[in-house]
């Protein structure tokens, strides 16, 4: 649901002004938040679930089954009803009914949570059953609540979706497939929608790989016999977030698959999709006497405590596209590419890593034999093949830097230059599928759920839970795949995940990765002015563990070698774009480097609803509001949710 707050939102060209307000006092919002709530324990546990209905009309005569738009109608008989059926002195089950983003949907809680008992576990399956029998007292005849993840037609059926009735269009998500009015009334989830749209630049692109069946349509003249791209091990994939070459060159009909795993795919491939990570740098400082490199805890700031990374170390780590010629490691800390006037090259870039170096524990520097040198003689037997190049350095040296293997096309890679928007299978890249197309927020955010929130007894396990709990979440939901149908078309993929994914994409041209064009997309407003690479859209999977694990502070003793200073677990392996201002402000009032990396990643997007007379009115010591609007609008696999302000009179 996000946070829901009463008022009169203002459009993006309104909010833009004040952006940078609300993402500056989101942060001192965290922090006031954390300060007082970093030294609480022992809580009981507490935790509750939120289930997601959908409201339909069956029509008895036509059979025919549309949307119904009565969600705001029966959320509030819902609750008049739970207010007058509840008694202060009586303790019994109870429902909570909120809106959610479709004005057929409406979300469901237990009145109060359940706790860590084991007869809680039971009462849980009793409140979800008295939560639905409540709901059917409330429809009429015609009307059902199906527990389903997705309303297969949405999108299908044109002005005869829903009841009532509703054009196609509208000024908020401008779609061809569904109208305005099937958004929640809630000023909200209309402004979310039209400011994606509009930070965007242009609607939001879904499409999702449709079906291969011998009656599918869109499919005639293909081998069906041959119908996967990849090899026999691998499986296919759907790379959502990552489709815009392929919708430049075959149009919105169509969307390229990957592969789970392909060792020969070809660089000539269009969007082979598969994830960025970090990349692993051998220390060699090419100066006399020089052995090594200080660490930074930001750059130019040395900490000399720790124990700095060697010549002929490994380190892992990506570039800061905010700072030139510095990298920020997987540990959290900083280190200098070069010196400041760029004769003394200090890091040199490994393509591939050896395969006889593994990670260290505490996400240290890795060894690499003895010396630089040492790799030229080592990687000798891969020089005649092409998979090792030489780099010049300074002192007229070489090393060799480990790279991919050259390619070449050939019969199984068609040139990209030969597909076209009106494509045909006998021109197609191998990895083109046709897709179901859609370009509204409602197609992802029109899909039902069921959430869980724990409140754990202090930060400290609330940060291990989030992590084992990040592991579990794509599992359960594999488990619980339900989404089949899209827009009355069969998908090829069971998941709602990457749906809402791109539904909720608001990424601008340069932050996707389309266009390098610094001087045409720069706006100054935006979080890193619309140009940071963002390597994923808003929703999508945990991009950081935040749980430091033992650390000596946990036991109320000094940490050394610098330790106080990094990130401590290893499993930290995708690069995550931070705001640096963000992320030096955190360090600075105290926050350790694994929660500030945390905060200071989902403070690279900006918030999407403000509200007149919430901006500068906020008091960030009591409230937080501005930390919400981007907290609630990061939606992840995993939410980290600091305790709430504590209520006033």
């Amino acid at each position: 649901m996000g946070l829901l707050v009463k008022g009169v939102p203002q459009s993006w060209e309104q909010s833009k002004q004040n952006l940078s307000y609300v993402r500056n006092a989101g942060v001192r919002q965290f922090i006031a938040t954390y300060n007082r709530a970093k030294h609480l324990t022992g809580d009981t546990l507490l935790w509750g679930d939120e289930t997601e209905y959908g409201i339909f009309v069956l029509d008895p005569t036509t059979k025919q089954i549309r949307l119904s738009l009565r969600a705001e109608e029966i959320m509030n008989e819902l609750n008049e009803r739970e207010r007058a059926e509840s008694h202060p002195q009586h303790r019994m089950e109870g429902c909570n009914w909120v809106p959610e983003y479709g004005a057929w949907m409406v979300e469901a809680t237990p009145d109060k949570p359940y706790t860590g008992f084991t007869n809680d576990l039971l009462r849980c399956e009793r409140n979800m059953r008295l939560r639905r029998k409540r709901m059917l007292c409330v429809l009429t005849e015609q009307e059902i609540a199906p527990t389903v993840s997705v309303f297969p037609l949405l999108g299908a059926q044109g002005d005869d979706g829903s009841v009532p009735a509703t054009a196609v269009g509208g000024s908020v998500t401008e779609s061809q497939y569904i109208g305005d009015k099937i958004i929640n009334p809630h000023p909200r989830f209309g402004t979310l929608s039209a400011n994606i749209r509009a930070r965007r630049g242009e609607k939001v692109n879904i499409r999702v790989p449709l079906f291969w069946d011998v009656n599918t349509p869109e499919f005639q003249g293909f081998d069906v016999t041959n119908c996967s791209p990849c090899a026999k091990s691998a499986s296919q994939l759907w790379r959502y977030g990552q489709g815009d070459a392929s919708r430049e060159l075959y149009g919105d009909g169509f969307v390229v698959v990957g592969c789970s795993r392909d060792v020969l795919a070809m660089e000539s491939e269009i969007e082979t999709g598969d994830p960025v990570t970090l990349e692993h740098w051998l220390v060699q400082v090419e100066c006399e006497g020089c052995r090594g490199l200080f660490y930074r805890s930001a750059p130019n700031v040395i900490v000399p405590d720790a124990d700095w990374p060697k010549n002929g170390e490994m380190v892992i780590g990506i570039e800061v596209p905010d700072i030139p010629g510095w990298l920020r490691l997987q540990n959290g800390y900083y280190l200098p590419i070069q010196s400041d006037d760029g004769n003394i090259k200090f890091l040199h870039k490994m393509a591939k890593l050896p395969s006889s170096v593994s990670s260290s524990s505490l996400a240290s520097p890795i060894r690499v034999q003895n010396s630089l040198s040492s790799l030229s003689s080592s990687s000798s037997s891969l020089k005649a093949s092409g998979a090792v190049r030489s780099v010049p350095l300074n002192d007229a040296r070489n090393v060799t830097e480990l790279v991919k293997p050259t390619t070449t096309t050939n019969a199984t890679a068609t040139p990209t230059a030969t597909a076209t928007a009106t494509a045909t299978p006998g021109k197609m890249h191998k990895r083109v599928r046709p897709a179901i197309h859609m370009d509204a927020m409602a197609f992802g955010m029109g899909c039902c759920c069921l959430q869980v929130t724990f409140q754990a007894q202090d930060i400290g396990e609330s940060r291990f839970i989030y992590d084992q709990l990040a592991v579990m979440a794509p599992i359960m939901m594999a488990l619980t795949a339900s989404t089949p149908f899209l827009r009355g078309r069969i998908a090829d993929t069971d998941c709602r995940w990457g749906i809402i994914s791109e539904c909720v994409d608001d990424r601008t041209p340069t932050e996707r990765g389309c266009t390098t064009d610094d001087n045409q997309t720069a706006q100054p407003e935006l979080a890193g002015k619309g140009q940071r690479r963002l390597y994923k859209p808003r929703y999508d999977s945990i991009s950081t563990y935040i749980c430091q694990g033992r650390t000596p502070e946990l036991y109320g003793r000094k940490s050394s070698g610098g330790m106080s200073n990094r990130v401590l677990n290893m499993y930290n392996d995708l690069p995550v774009p931070i705001d640096e201002e963000t992320f030096r402000l955190l360090r600075d009032s105290g926050v350790d480097p694994a929660l500030s990396q945390h905060i200071a990643h989902l403070f690279v997007r900006d918030p999407l609803v403000i509200f007149d007379g919430a901006v500068t009115e906020v008091n960030d010591d009591t409230q937080t509001e501005h930390f919400e609007s981007i907290q609630s609008t990061n939606w992840q696999s995993v939410r980290f949710k600091p305790p709430p302000p504590p209520l006033i009179n």
